[in-house]
């Protein structure tokens, strides 16, 4: 049986997701975040050595990291399902997508979110200008073009085909829902990106991914 601990809030729930779209059997081990600093409870430590979600067993396996888990997934139950046939353009495309979600878009995601709590931090009186004016500077001149010119890239990509892979729904489209769903959670989508505005519109409205929601309890960004 494969078990998925599930963090709120979190990567996990397209883990979740995956495992819908498959129909494969699994159990959900739900994880709260620590309520004051909003990490991962420490139990997850005696699952994986980082104690963090997402993390699947799968009888004596143990798994972490969700591209790692996607590729698991898809070699050992997913008979050629969600996933283009190898040597195709396709794969590459999947193959691509499926790592760029977490290489690329997601460490811009990170920094923008660590700088708006440095904006807000509870500090002395006198180091809070300070501080917000660093945070202002940096993702006004590094992170918020950066986003920016790959949300643009993103848009560009998904005018050419309706999914990230080419005409049909893979795997690579669950991998690249956490970071849009969190762009788009911030405001970084708008009437610029109607494409990905419209890919949103398409994941959403999957049985799997609406299955998935009930199953993995309250989700935001």
């Amino acid at each position: 049986m494969i078990i998925l601990h599930h963090l709120e809030n979190s990567r996990s729930q397209r883990v979740l997701w995956l495992l819908e779209e498959l129909g494969l059997p699994y159990e959900v081990k739900p994880h709260a975040r620590d309520a004051r600093t909003m990490q991962a409870p420490p139990e997850l430590l005696l699952v994986h050595p980082l104690g963090k979600s997402p993390v699947i067993t799968d009888g004596d396996i143990t798994v972490a990291e969700s591209g790692a888990i996607v590729e698991y997934l898809l070699d050992a139950h997913g008979d050629g399902r969600l996933r283009p046939p190898a040597g195709s353009a396709e794969r590459r495309l999947f193959t691509y997508w499926l790592h760029f979600a977490e290489g690329s878009a997601m460490p811009f995601l990170l920094l923008q979110l660590v700088f708006d709590k440095v904006r807000t931090a509870a500090l002395p009186f006198f180091l809070k200008p300070v501080a917000k004016g660093i945070a202002d500077q940096v993702s006004k001149t590094f992170i918020a073009p950066n986003l920016q010119r790959q949300l643009d890239y993103m848009e560009t990509e998904l005018k050419q085909r309706p999914w990230f892979a080419g005409d049909e729904f893979t795997a690579a489209d669950v991998q690249m829902s956490f970071p849009i769903e969190a762009a788009a959670a911030r405001g970084g989508l708008g009437d610029r990106h109607p494409a990905l505005s419209a890919w949103l519109a398409r994941i959403h409205a999957r049985p799997a991914y609406r299955r998935a929601l009930e199953v993995g309890g309250p989700y935001t960004l």
